[in-house]
């Protein structure tokens, strides 16, 4: 079992190697120093009473099981923002508005709409939330924690009082659902 200086040790002597580590992969200083706190983090609360030797393999399967959390929470969340970003304006005045809300640009602006324009942005968001609602509870209960509350995979377990994995497997099965509904409905990203 490793003692409290034992493990503090370790981590002070991968701390440096760990973050060219996750910024080679991220290319991002401010994601990379939070995956390795992340993955520190997570050493030391499940994996603190392991013997020193077995801490390096540890660390760097925590950490490469972080970054690539990281790239699969980036991927589906660049998704679901390219999609709605291209719903909603693009103006500085929107403030901390729901990126569902349809906008009304004022008339004789550059940003107002045909009536077509937005009649088909209606029905758009119309499909999609149609199909949001069609997902299974627990798929729609991850799915909206995760990107639309933009909830860590742990804060979504506790929420829903299941596992990591479980998280995981929801949030996955209802971008697979959703991106195949809305293909279906000739709604392309």
């Amino acid at each position: 079992m490793a003692t409290r200086q034992e493990l503090s040790d370790f981590l002070a002597s991968v701390e440096r190697r760990a973050f060219k580590h996750a910024v080679y992969a991220v290319r991002d200083d401010e994601f990379a120093l939070d995956l390795v706190q992340d993955s520190m983090l997570k050493l030391s609360e499940r994996y603190g009473d392991k013997p020193a030797a077995e801490l390096p393999m540890l660390f760097q399967r925590i950490l490469q099981n972080t970054i690539t959390d990281h790239f699969r929470r980036q991927k589906v969340r660049n998704t679901w923002t390219t999609l709605l970003s291209a719903l909603v304006p693009d103006d500085d005045e929107m403030g901390e508005r729901d990126p569902l809300e349809v906008l009304e640009a004022q008339e004789g602006s550059q940003k107002a709409k045909s009536a077509a324009d937005e009649i088909e942005q209606a029905q758009t968001m119309r499909a999609i939330e149609d199909e949001i609602k069609r997902l299974p509870p627990r798929q729609r209960e991850a799915f909206l924690m995760r990107y639309w509350e933009d909830m860590d995979v742990a804060e979504t377990a506790a929420a829903m009082g299941c596992s990591e994995g479980s998280v995981k497997t929801h949030c996955s099965r209802a971008t697979n659902t959703l991106a195949i509904a809305l293909r279906a409905k000739g709604i392309t990203l």
